[in-house]
């Protein structure tokens, strides 16, 4: 599958690099720096360019980029009608500090009325970049960790959990995009207890339903 990476930060960077390891065609898009996607190009055994160029004919685009530059990516990006978006940015102020969107809407809710026709789905954004690689390294293990995922389209919700369970993780159905008011909050929880808590930033979480 082709899957653009729109943003080259610790999410964009680790998953796209991920998902080249796992034979996906990646092109990474939207850098300050031309150096640092050509880098990522050349570790994952993808290619680079500009955003519309990795849209193009994309399977799966993932949107990682800052709350401040998201009406700038979009806008190279076009309408992305019918294309699948992963969506996995908390809608953060200049210091990712606090939510600035939230409680009767959430980011993801408002990505889908800037781009109403592309199929969105939210996930990834609920465990650190810092535990994807270790995550991969064990994915043949169980009990796989779970990582929350929420969206309106069925079909784009199946392609997105088919691109989690390839880096190792299980998604765990969290209902439709109204869920993200409430899952973007809970992100700002676990980056709190990964790094602000002791450990290290490798976090993982994992639900169960006891049964008697």
């Amino acid at each position: 599958m082709k899957i653009a990476i729109l943003g080259s930060g610790l999410m964009g960077a680790k998953l796209g690099t991920l998902w080249g390891q796992c034979g996906h065609d990646v092109t990474f898009a939207y850098s300050r720096s031309p150096a640092k996607l050509e880098r990522l190009a050349r570790e994952s055994g993808g290619a680079h360019g500009t955003v519309a160029e990795a849209v193009a004919g994309a399977g799966a685009i993932l949107l990682a980029v800052h709350w401040s530059r998201i009406e700038d990516v979009l806008a190279q990006a076009g309408d992305m009608a019918g294309q699948v978006v992963i969506n996995c940015c908390v809608p953060l102020d200049e210091s990712n500090t606090d939510i600035v969107v939230g409680m009767t809407t959430s980011g993801a809710e408002e990505l889908a009325r800037m781009r109403p026709r592309a199929r969105w789905v939210a996930t990834l954004n609920t465990s650190p970049s810092e535990s994807f690689a270790p995550v991969f390294a064990r994915k043949h293990l169980d009990p796989s960790p779970h990582l929350l995922i929420y969206g309106d389209d069925p079909e784009a919700k199946e392609i997105a959990g088919d691109l989690v369970r390839e880096i190792g993780f299980e998604p765990l159905e969290a209902g439709g995009l109204r869920t993200a008011r409430f899952v973007e909050p809970f992100a700002m929880v676990t980056a709190e207890l990964a790094y602000n808590q002791p450990g290290g930033a490798a976090l993982t979480y994992r639900f169960d339903k006891l049964r008697d």
